[in-house]
């Protein structure tokens, strides 16, 4: 019997387990703005793996959209809110010196005190920001 958590559950396996891969073959955090920025740097050696790894988060994007199509939220109203959001996650992520893959499961897992911080912020300002965001609506 498939429960209201398995895909949770496997979602985090997955997670886990490609960000242990990261570390191991690379010796690198599992950071996607790490990885997305890597790959944008003109003289990057290890570019191949980095497009490989954002090849893939998009892969299973479409893999499970096409699996269970009902996972897919409702179409965008507004392009120009979500060009500011992806700005002011791209500050946040410099300003916090990384993102939530980041810090979120490669850092708290390795017991980074930093890391707790960030996340700490990041899940107060996404709170903040969506009552917000549900009061204007």
């Amino acid at each position: 019997m498939v429960s209201r958590w398995s895909s949770a559950l496997l979602g985090g396996a997955l997670i886990g387990m490609a960000s242990a891969l990261v570390l191991l073959a690379h010796g690198r955090i599992a950071g996607i703005s790490g990885i997305a920025g890597g790959v944008l740097q003109r003289a990057t050696p290890d570019r191949a793996w980095r497009l490989a790894f954002l090849g893939g988060l998009v892969a299973a994007g479409v893999v499970a959209a096409i699996a269970a199509p009902a996972t897919i939220g409702p179409p965008v109203r507004s392009i120009g809110a979500v060009l500011v959001a992806g700005l002011l996650v791209g500050f946040g992520t410099r300003l916090g010196d990384g993102c939530t893959s980041g810090h979120g499961v490669c850092g708290l897992s390795r017991g980074s005190g930093r890391s707790l911080v960030a996340v700490v912020t990041f899940l107060t300002t996404g709170a903040i920001t969506a009552m917000i965001a549900g009061r204007l609506s």
